[in-house]
């Protein structure tokens, strides 16, 4: 169930040409479950007309304050109250400067004076406009006052100026929304994500991996970040978009993920070790490009050194969580792992299973913890599962926590 699934959303549009996004915007929370309003100024009216965005949230769109007829069926107070959370998107100079002041002129900023509600503003505008000193100072003047500043995109703009002031991609939006309304129960947590598959070279074209996409490792970035994190993600070579508000780290060997992640270590609080990192490389990789050869090719494969007891050596408080894909005997397999590499917890899930192995959206897992303890649960998607280990992180951190006090106290 998403986070959004019941709630109220109130999308302000106001009038730039960004604003034909925002029936992408209002798309996106209707699938996810919200029950959208939509509030449009007179301008945004001249670049989308209210009757689209009407269609896709299935209820009126508030255009004017003193409307008999929008009054009679929304009311800006109303509207204001229903609210579970209003984003304004696109969000103009003029709309940001008028509640930076708190003028109420229109349907939109009336509303912005009347709610109680968590307020999110995504500015879309030429970048000279975003740049200047004023809009700057009004931006900061509402993220002072508890609002959400969704930072424009850099990129082509309408106006044929190239630089920061692109409305950020809907989907975008939409994440900074289930941000805004999901317990930051995971504030206090820096988390360290590794994700996807390694490669190793045989020649300069030719390499051996796996078939690990990364999406289950991002899907963990993505709801650590939506619960409060700070996010880091090493990624071995993936297609897979880097989720806002996170820094991706590249690697392509697992010598180059295993480097980067002992180097980012020292920032962590919680590693989540998601990737499938290589357990073999070739000896002897080839400087040139190996000829097709009627004899065939022998490839003489060596360990690679797991770097495990490195880290957990420095564990500290920190959590380590770790992933078996396994194809037998999973549990067992898995066990064995969780006390060889000193782990908090391990995600297990036998990728013979359809719907459980690389690539796919959903996973079938078993969460084993130090403790012995063990929970299995049936094919969920890999956002679901994500949460499901956020949740044990968060329960480990807080016995951890609790166990810190009585040693104090005693």
């Amino acid at each position: 169930m998403s986070v959004l699934t019941g709630k109220t959303i109130v999308l302000g549009v106001s009038g730039g040409i960004a604003a034909y996004k925002a029936a992408e915007i209002v798309r996106l929370l209707v699938t996810d479950g919200a029950n959208v309003r939509v509030m449009m100024t007179r301008n945004a009216t001249e670049f989308i007309t209210p009757l689209t965005l009407q269609t896709l949230s299935q209820n009126p769109v508030a255009t004017d304050t003193f409307s008999l007829t929008q009054e009679s069926e929304i009311g800006h107070i109303r509207l204001a109250d229903s609210a579970d959370a209003i984003v304004i998107a696109p969000a103009t100079a003029d709309v940001i400067a008028k509640a930076a002041v708190g003028i109420a002129d229109d349907i939109l900023t009336t509303v912005l004076i009347a709610t109680r509600a968590k307020v999110a503003f995504a500015p879309a505008m030429n970048v000279h406009m975003y740049e200047h000193p004023t809009v700057v100072e009004n931006l900061a003047k509402l993220k002072a006052r508890g609002a959400v500043i969704i930072d424009p995109a850099e990129g082509a703009l309408a106006c044929g100026y190239e630089g920061k002031g692109r409305l950020p991609d809907p989907a975008i939006v939409v994440a900074e929304i289930e941000r805004m309304l999901s317990a930051q129960d995971l504030a206090d947590e820096k988390i360290l994500v590794t994700a996807g598959p390694t490669q190793e070279p045989i020649d300069p074209v030719r390499f051996v991996s796996n078939r690990s996409s990364g999406k289950m490792g991002f899907a963990i970035a993505r709801a650590a970040r939506r619960r409060g994190a700070e996010v880091k993600i090493v990624a071995g070579p993936s297609s897979l978009d880097t989720p806002y508000g996170i820094e991706r780290i590249e690697s392509i060997s697992a010598a180059e993920m295993l480097n980067e992640t002992s180097r980012n270590f020292p920032w962590c609080t919680t590693l989540v070790m998601a990737a499938a990192v290589a357990d073999f490389r070739p000896a002897n990789p080839a400087h040139r490009k190996i000829k097709k050869d009627a004899r065939g090719l022998q490839i003489a494969m060596e360990p690679i050194a797991d770097a495990m007891p490195q880290l957990a050596a420095k564990k500290g408080s920190r959590l380590l969580i770790g992933f078996a894909a396994e194809t037998n005997d999973l549990e067992s397999n898995a066990r064995d792992k969780l006390k060889r590499k000193r782990l908090d917890l391990i995600v297990a899930n036998d990728v013979t299973q359809e719907g459980a192995g690389f690539g796919v959206d959903t996973n079938i897992v078993t969460l084993i913890a130090a403790d012995g303890s063990a929970e299995s649960h049936p094919q969920l998607s890999k956002d679901a599962v994500a949460d499901l280990i956020l949740d044990r992180i968060a329960a480990l951190r807080s016995s951890k926590s609790r166990s810190t006090r009585l040693r104090a106290v005693r």
